[in-house]
């Protein structure tokens, strides 16, 4: 609980006292020193943004809040607020100093956060901290993205059901963890729904609306943050450019449930 509590006072945007929030308050006035740990993961995400083109990037959090995922929401919006919604986001425009263990937002109105890929993050630490304590299994779940080592006390893999969005009370599958972390991000929780249409609460960072073709993206591997940055980046892809992106980290099994309800794996 400490770990994760020290990982959420470095990197939390929404805790007015943290690194990343001094480092969005200062956005396109100077660069602001961080700890190696925090520079090390932004420098991560930025190779993320790289590898997907641009579908994943810690620069969403500075997008306008145009869409609503409550239920309220009838209509779009207009394509001038889609389009104006993402003009402060652009990984491009994070400048890293590696010597002097800075960065800087070079656009004022920019912010970063990791919503995207902080729990995986905390769950990869946790477990790594339990195993340099010497505890020999066990399951660290940060909120759905959960990281496992070691076996249950029969000897058996842990066991993670994969849940099916379309039958609330099914489980269209079970992993058998050993040593192993599983990411999920989905639009079946959080969306909106606009004539007939399923708008995923996870946003495309290029053009500012929301993912639509997969309901659900599962990931499991041997890094919890990594699988979470997969199944977040594949959310934005869909299914054809996620497949192909997923097929290229042959570490990384996946499967993907699509808004008619098939089953991708």
């Amino acid at each position: 609980v400490a770990e994760i509590d020290r990982i959420e006072n470095l990197i939390s945007e929404w805790r007015q006292e943290t690194q990343i929030s001094q480092v969005n308050q200062n956005a396109g006035i100077r660069p602001v020193k961080v700890d190696r740990e925090v520079f090390d993961l932004t420098q991560r995400a930025i190779n993320y943004s790289k590898m997907t083109n641009g579908a994943f990037d810690i620069s969403t959090a500075a997008m306008d809040k145009i869409w609503k995922f409550d239920g309220s929401m009838t209509q779009m919006p207009t394509q001038e607020e889609i389009v104006h919604s993402v003009r402060n986001v652009g990984y491009q425009n994070i400048i890293l100093d590696s010597i002097n263990s800075t960065i800087y937002l070079s656009q004022k109105g920019m912010k970063i956060g990791f919503g995207s890929i902080g729990k995986g993050y905390a769950a990869d630490k946790g477990r790594a901290l339990m195993q340099k304590l010497g505890v020999k299994a066990g399951i660290v779940d940060a909120s759905g993205d959960i990281a496992t080592w070691g076996a249950q006390p029969n000897g058996k893999p842990w066991s993670v059901g994969i849940r099916n969005p379309f039958k609330r009370h099914k489980i269209v599958k079970i992993l058998k963890l050993k040593n192993a972390a599983v990411a999920t991000s989905g639009s079946y929780e959080k969306y909106a729904e606009i004539e007939g249409i399923r708008y995923s609460h996870i946003i495309n960072p290029k053009t500012g609306m929301p993912a639509t073709g997969l309901t659900s993206v599962t990931i499991d591997g041997p890094s919890c943050e990594f699988s979470n940055a997969l199944s977040t980046s594949i959310m934005v892809l869909g299914p054809k450019e996620g497949k192909a992106l997923a097929k290229r980290f042959p570490q990384y099994k996946f499967l993907f449930i699509t808004d008619g309800g098939k089953i991708m794996r």
